[in-house]
């Protein structure tokens, strides 16, 4: 058997190429042998694909169809109008002051002009012309076309005149007011008459921004400044020979600009993404108002730059849609914040567990306690709140909650581990109980929004937040525990109506277990500092395709890169709702779980079966005499911790005042005496009250 030797191929020069066969291009190939035929690679009878693309352009401007950009933008003209209108007439005695000063000067040039009209002086340098060039025939022509002006225009003049003068001698005798309102409207025509033309009396109100409206030219410039060597060399040759080009105009999308084009062969928009801050400097825009991206509807190499009139944090963001009203179904999207464009982006919680990291005051909790009042207005929800940072963020949730803790004590501590146990055992249940179910029922093994309305199988969804997860995941003698049940929670708990949500300002692998961060569907990245805390946050090699949440700036607060909705990750802004805002909702969220039946644990004040912490209502109540009808809340505080030293040890009366706010205590004014016997009005609480929230939690234990 003869051994065979395999040809290799290389590409033949274009010089060996018959010239029968230069229409079919260079790509050939030949073997490497003396006489080996050419071989083409351009098929010319090789079918099209037939698929073709079509995008229409919209019939109207998006403003126009778009009730909210059609509202935003009749807003901002009204503004306008009327911010004008307001700055003009409180000034129009300062206008009027100044142009009756100008007036004799507006006078002397309108006499300046009349005189130069009427006697022809702007045709006086082509008769001067005519008289060098000895040009009679042209000069004579000059003078009868002068001398038929001057006639005319002088009758003008003096019938208007004459007309001018009998008018106001007839307003003078009939209607004098009207002469001088006449006389008033002169004064100020001549004033205006009078004005120099670089600094007239009556200026604009609004004055315009100095910011370009983006061009092709501009957006060359920026992505020719970011030192890509194929963006560059394109850019120089014209770009259509190495696939770069606009595919189609520039238009206004929202608060900003968006130019779709075509990088060259080669080249990805996660390449410009990595150098937004040199495209940013290039465009002449900070670097908030430059948001590139990939355009997941086309190829791998079309980018979509959206650059915006004023940065995405200094852009008046819409209202959150459930600050005031409504109700939030789980497993539907909720709306939660806005991209560059200030379009709404909504989540969907359910079947997902959520990871939030940043460094420090970047609105890392401010998310967390979103998405935990988003929870909250569904009744149907069982609500978790776990502050370690122990600074009470999340103590507008209280009254919504069936577990609530702020702190990282050992007793703080102790209470979670209890939280956490009951949770693991509740999803043991849970498993059971969808085993049990009917494949009709139950078609994909996993929690339905219609099992979850069923009260009567306890498949309502939980949503259990904590906030700096790293306390708990490092605690000495309890972090393994809850380390083992939160990782469960994460893998299992989705299809079982549980969610969890973890944020942390140290995203890393002590701090944010692997188990959890590779579990996590939802995962939120607010600003940090290098590559492992994004990539810990976003997931791996995150940062290498171009997702990086360091470019954030510290003033970009509440700006996070969101991952997990969607195919790609997106940019978004998340709603703001400070602490008064969030106690409003929670109240609203409160009546509707009254009304739905569902006020159970904390709200009620009772804690973890196998925690035994101190029953605050039942402890006020002892330590206020039947015959007290309100006693400060400084009072209680020495009271209780007389009482119970070991519990209360410490306590003020800030502290009274927060453990019976769950319960809905509001502290007020009460008079009473000081030990110099002194009378003084301190805040205080009403015996009557205390009594009445132990009735009502005694009610509620058990209706539920």
């Amino acid at each position: 058997m003869t051994e065979t030797t395999v040809p290799r191929l290389r590409p033949v020069p274009a010089s060996t190429v018959p010239e029968s066969d230069s229409d079919s291009g260079p790509s050939v190939v030949s073997v490497e042998q003396e006489a080996a035929p050419v071989v083409r690679v351009d098929n010319p009878a090789l079918p099209e694909p037939g698929v073709r693309a079509e995008k229409r352009k919209p019939i109207m401007a998006g403003w126009l169809t778009s009730r909210k950009d059609f509202v935003a933008t009749a807003r901002h003209a009204g503004a306008n109008a009327g911010y004008s209108v307001l700055f003009h007439g409180v000034r129009i005695p300062v206008y009027t002051a100044r142009l009756s000063l100008m007036s004799p000067r507006g006078a002397c040039r309108f006499v300046a002009s009349v005189n130069r009209w009427v006697w022809d002086r702007e045709a006086a340098p082509l008769r001067s012309m005519a008289v060098r060039t000895e040009d009679v025939e042209e000069y004579m022509r000059l003078s009868r076309l002068r001398a038929g002006r001057i006639r005319l225009r002088g009758l003008v003049t003096l019938v208007a005149a004459v007309f001018g003068v009998g008018f106001a001698l007839w307003l003078y005798v009939l209607a004098p007011g009207y002469l001088y309102a006449f006389a008033a409207g002169g004064v100020l025509l001549l004033g205006a008459a009078g004005q120099q033309p670089d600094a007239p009396v009556v200026g604009p109100a609004v004055l315009k921004t100095e910011v370009q409206k983006l061009t092709g030219a501009i957006v060359l410039r920026g992505l020719d400044s970011i030192g890509n060597a194929r963006v560059s060399a394109a850019i120089k040759k014209g770009g259509d020979m190495n696939g770069m080009r606009f595919v189609s105009e520039i238009v206004r999308d929202g608060p900003g600009y968006r130019a779709d084009l075509d990088l060259p062969y080669g080249v990805t928009p996660e390449d410009i993404m990595e150098a937004r801050k040199p495209l940013a400097s290039g465009l002449r825009r900070k670097s908030g108002c430059v948001w590139p991206s990939p355009d997941p509807a086309e190829h791998d190499g079309r980018l979509v730059l959206w650059v915006g009139d004023k940065p995405m944090n200094e852009t008046t963001k819409p209202a959150w849609p459930l600050a005031k009203s409504g109700q939030v179904d789980l497993f539907r999207p909720v709306v939660f914040g806005n991209d560059q464009r200030m379009r709404d982006v909504a989540v969907t919680l359910m079947f997902a567990s959520v990871v939030v990291g940043s460094i420090p005051r970047m609105g890392k909790t401010f998310l967390m306690r979103l998405f935990l009042l988003i929870a909250a207005l569904d009744p149907r929800a069982e609500l978790h709140a776990f502050d370690f940072k122990g600074t009470g963020d999340f103590g507008a949730l209280e009254p919504v909650c069936h577990r609530y803790r702020a702190g990282e004590e050992s007793e703080d501590i102790a209470y979670v581990v209890d939280a956490l146990r009951e949770l693991k055992d509740e999803l043991r249940r849970r498993a059971k109980v969808i085993k049990s179910l009917p494949r009709s029922r139950c078609p994909e093994s996993k929690v339905t929004p219609e099992l979850a309305g069923d009260k009567s199988l306890g498949l309502h969804p939980i949503v259990a937040g904590f906030d700096e997860c790293q306390v708990p995941f490092e605690h000495e003698e309890h972090g393994k525990e809850i380390e083992a049940i939160c990782t469960d929670l994460v893998k299992r708990g989705p299809a079982l109506g549980i969610v969890a949500l973890f944020g942390t300002q140290r995203p890393d692998a002590k701090s944010l277990p692997t188990g959890i961060s590779a579990n996590a569907v939802l995962r939120f990245c607010l600003k940090v500092m290098g590559q492992p805390a994004n990539d810990m946050v976003l997931g791996t090699s995150m940062y290498k395709a171009g997702y990086r949440a360091t470019m954030f700036s510290r003033s970009e607060r509440g700006i996070c890169w969101m991952a997990g909705e969607g195919d790609d990750p997106r940019i978004v802004a998340s709603a703001f709702v400070d602490a008064v805002a969030a106690e409003r909702i929670a109240a609203r969220a409160r009546a509707l779980r009254e009304e739905y039946g569902n006020v159970t644990g904390h709200a009620i004040g009772q804690g973890p079966k196998d925690s035994d912490g101190p029953d605050i209502l039942a402890d006020v109540l002892d330590v206020i005499d039947p015959g007290e009808k309100a006693v400060w809340c400084e009072r209680i505080a020495t009271r209780l911790t007389a009482l119970r030293p070991a519990t209360y040890a410490g306590w003020k009366g800030e502290n009274v005042t927060a453990a019976l706010k769950p319960h809905g205590i509001k502290s007020g004014q009460v008079w009473g005496q000081t030990d110099d016997g002194e009378g003084r009005n301190r805040r205080g609480v009403d015996r009557t009250d205390i009594a009445t929230a132990i009735t009502r939690r005694n009610s509620d234990r058990a209706a539920a």
